[in-house]
């Protein structure tokens, strides 16, 4: 079995550490509403994604 030769340092693991932080989710507006919706997610509000309608949004 593999055994590693030196001990890791405290600031390597860090380093390997810190690429699994939290990362806010990204946002872009909506090109038929305008409003601010996750990527390759239909819009709630209008019921569009990618120019076309799929949801049936009833307005309130």
């Amino acid at each position: 079995m593999a055994v590693p030769k030196r001990r890791t340092s405290k600031s390597k693991k860090r380093m390997r550490r810190a690429a699994n932080r939290w990362h806010k989710p990204l946002l872009q507006n909506c090109p038929e509403c305008g409003s601010a919706v996750p990527g390759h997610i239909a819009c709630p509000s209008c019921g569009y994604y990618r120019g076309r309608q799929v949801l049936d949004v009833e307005s309130v």
